[in-house]
């Protein structure tokens, strides 16, 4: 993982690091759309460990954790992680997801893009919160 992330930009390096200090369960994808980090705390959330993963692809973990909002599942531009990378904008949003560990899980998400200097698009990040049991 640490190759890859050499060649990340600085800004996505150090959220990374941020997010593996912080009590708040945080992704991090790129540019792309593929999860590069996930925190321990996430981990926890979602059943399994960021180790366990490594890279995510955006078409995997879109449709992974079958992410749920009124019982629909919800289409993949609706994501407010991937709102937030696209429309370059803040997101808020609640979901119903499935953990790798079976257990549905309703979350409340905060996501954010992230931009450099020049305004270009680093990735995104969605700090999130278990606010029940589906």
């Amino acid at each position: 993982m640490l190759p890859r992330m050499a060649q990340q930009p600085i800004e996505l390096i150090l959220v990374r690091h941020l997010a593996s200090r912080l009590a708040v369960p945080v992704f991090v994808i790129d540019p792309a759309g593929d999860m590069v980090y996930f925190n321990g705390p996430a981990g926890d959330v979602l059943g399994r460990a960021f180790d366990e993963i490594n890279v995510m692809r955006f078409e995997d973990w879109t449709t992974a954790f079958q992410p749920r909002a009124d019982g629909h599942l919800v289409p993949v531009d609706e994501i407010p992680l991937v709102r937030a990378l696209r429309g370059v904008t803040p997101v808020h949003g609640s979901l119903q997801i499935m953990g790798a560990d079976g257990i549905a899980r309703i979350i409340e998400v905060t996501a954010f893009p992230l931009v450099g200097p020049a305004s270009d698009v680093l990735g995104a990040v969605a700090m999130f919160w278990q606010s029940g049991d589906a």
